[in-house]
């Protein structure tokens, strides 16, 4: 009997933690391709440096329990790797327990060496992920006017790349051409924003190369891309963030008063690069509990 139950509670945790993995391009569809196979190269436990295409990871809560609310978790890592488990699934966890659907995205790297333009491979993922999210809506049990995306570090930065750059890079045909790829509010911890002065260097060099132009810093600083039709955003940072300057969430919001966009900032005294589900500190701790609040009132809009 023992035996029987040990058994059950093994399998019933596999079911829980198991999760479902969707490919987020049609087959054959996947742009800025050159045809490349390559292997999924994951330099440590959580952390991936390659992948051949785009993947979303789906948790989703019960149905009694499921809001009509989706985000799009969007990792961070320097746009060198993707921190697909402290800063996607934990992230995604959190969600569910909120009633919240979560969708991880591991996206195209722009270091894989088989995108012909480095700086759109990440947003021509994410603007996919968005669109076939919206799309199958119903088959989640959520609302395609409730769809956000949570970004952390330079994943942060690709969510605001989703929020404030129009274009539509996917270059998907037929019923997919009509959705948008513009999510209806952000959320962005510790994010990247400015490619300039206060750029995180790492993550600028990854997405545009070691030797880019002036022109191009300017026009991926996403504080420069904010206008009237930004989502609504919310921004949580450190102000003793050493590796990505707080200065950047300032400028992002800046730019959305200047704008008339809604949201809000708050900066805390600690917590450095590492605002997450675990906070060394109560008060940085704060912030999901400010995140949720937040999310309510946009689920009630």
């Amino acid at each position: 009997m023992k035996k029987f139950i040990i058994i059950a509670i093994i399998f019933l945790g596999i079911q829980i933690s198991a999760q479902q993995k969707i490919t987020v391009w049609p087959k054959g569809e996947m742009p800025n391709s050159k045809g490349l196979k390559l292997n999924i190269i994951e330099e440590k436990e959580g952390r991936i440096t390659q992948i051949q295409e785009a993947e979303l990871f789906a948790f989703l809560p019960a149905k009694e329990e499921r809001k009509p609310m989706a985000i799009i978790v969007i990792p961070g890592g320097g746009y060198r790797h993707l921190t697909y488990d402290l800063g996607g699934y934990s992230y995604a966890k959190w969600l569910n327990t909120l009633g919240i659907s979560a969708f991880v995205l591991n996206y195209r790297l722009p270091t894989s060496p088989d995108l012909k333009q480095r700086e759109i491979g990440p947003l021509q993922d994410i603007q996919a992920a968005i669109k076939l999210i919206r799309k199958n809506a119903a088959e989640y049990g959520i609302s395609p006017d409730q769809i956000g995306v949570l970004g952390t570090s330079a994943g942060g930065h690709l969510a605001a790349m989703a929020s404030n750059i129009f274009t539509d890079y996917t270059e998907l045909k037929g019923d997919g051409q009509t959705v948008s790829t513009i999510p209806n509010f952000a959320i962005l911890v510790s994010p990247v924003i400015d490619l300039g002065e206060f750029a995180h260097k790492g993550s600028r060099d990854n997405l545009l190369g070691e030797n880019t132009s002036v022109e191009k810093i300017a026009e991926y600083s996403m504080q420069n891309r904010v206008t009237e039709k930004t989502p609504p955003t919310i921004l949580f940072h450190a102000q003793n963030d050493n590796a990505v300057p707080v200065t950047n969430s300032i400028l992002y919001y800046e730019a959305m008063i200047k704008n008339k966009v809604k949201g809000a900032l708050f900066i805390f005294p600690k917590g450095e690069h590492n605002i997450g589900i675990s906070n060394k500190t109560e008060l940085t701790d704060n912030w999901k509990k400010l995140c949720e609040n937040w999310l309510g009132e946009m689920g009630n809009r």
